[in-house]
């Protein structure tokens, strides 16, 4: 033995490094793994492009999963070879890439918005209408810190969203007298843990070492916390995380079903309605952009083709007799 790290362990110091999600270090190293698998336990270094379209094809073939789940597995492939190999991969440009099918997203009408949110209630009703009212994701909406709700400007900062980049968007007048009253019991809340002890709340790790103090300040604990103590599977620390995605997840699904809507809406579908109803209300592409945090305007403009007036906003020659 002679004391080198395994290549897992290699691949997590990395992913850490790079401060990415406990999601996406899950995701890759299981990928990795599979890839390992597949070829009878080769080591990544013995092997090239063509173990690695043979992969990706059974992926394809076999397995027939999707182009996102094939794309998936290539990044974190490429991620072994390029971040933990420090490979050059002179190959990489005859790896053949899944072309992801062009769909339209699955946008509700205001009054299908309106017919959903009214089946939910309390917190997870409270995080809905926010995923709706300013255009965030879910994973952004349960990840909430309350430095980030700004009541003096009506106003939220997503911090550290997809693609690493922070944005601005906008708070719904009707939800700040809901979200103080929410904020109260959480303090109420944290004031409680303090006494016995506890309070902290996970940083990432550069954030951790820069402010020691910080994980037990109000300005970083969770608009919505878990109801209950986790283990942190990184540290092993007991403390109190965000609420559970997957909590909104089920309640939304049972909210679509009581509303009777034949439409495959999820907590996202809130984000594509929140975009295609400012458009449908005149706001700017470029301003929608900006709050939904696209880094092209092309992204922005897909939902111009589900605006509410027919396919490509064209009248129907039916209509004209």
């Amino acid at each position: 033995m002679d004391g080198k790290p395994r290549l897992l362990d290699q691949v997590r110091d990395q992913i850490r490094l790079k401060h990415y999600s406990i999601r996406t270090e899950r995701v890759y190293c299981e990928w990795i793994k599979r890839y390992v698998r597949f070829h009878n336990y080769r080591h990544p270094l013995e092997m090239g492009a063509p173990e690695l379209e043979a992969f990706l094809s059974d992926l394809a073939v076999r397995r027939d999963v999707s182009a996102s789940t094939q794309n998936q597995a290539l990044a974190a492939l490429l991620f072994l070879y390029k971040q933990v190999l420090k490979q050059d991969l002179p190959w990489l440009g005859e790896v053949v890439r899944a072309k992801k099918p062009a769909r339209l997203p699955v946008v509700l009408s205001i009054s299908e918005v309106q017919q959903v949110l009214g089946s939910l209630d309390g917190e997870v009703g409270l995080i809905a209408r926010l995923l709706y009212g300013g255009g965030l994701r879910l994973m952004e909406g349960v990840r909430l810190r309350i430095k980030d709700v700004d009541f003096s400007r009506n106003e939220i900062v997503i911090r550290d969203g997809k693609g690493q980049k922070d944005r601005v968007t906008v708070m719904p007048a009707s939800l700040v007298d809901p979200l103080k009253q929410h904020i109260a019991r959480t303090r109420a809340l944290h004031q409680l843990e303090l006494a016995d002890g506890r309070g902290d709340v996970y940083l990432p790790d550069a954030l951790a070492r820069k402010y020691p103090n910080a994980p037990w300040e109000w300005a970083w604990q969770y608009v919505f916390p878990a109801p209950g103590l986790s283990v942190d599977p990184r540290s092993g620390s007991v403390r109190r995380h965000h609420l559970d995605e997957k909590r909104i997840q089920r309640a939304f699904k049972r909210a679509v079903k009581e509303s009777g809507l034949a439409k495959l809406a999820t907590p996202h579908t809130l984000r594509h309605s929140f975009a295609t109803h400012l458009l449908e209300s005149g706001q700017d592409i470029r301003t929608v952009q900006e709050l939904l945090g696209h880094a092209d305007v092309k992204t922005t403009m897909i939902y111009t083709h589900v605006l509410n007036r027919g396919g490509l906003a064209v009248l129907s020659p039916l209509d004209r007799i």
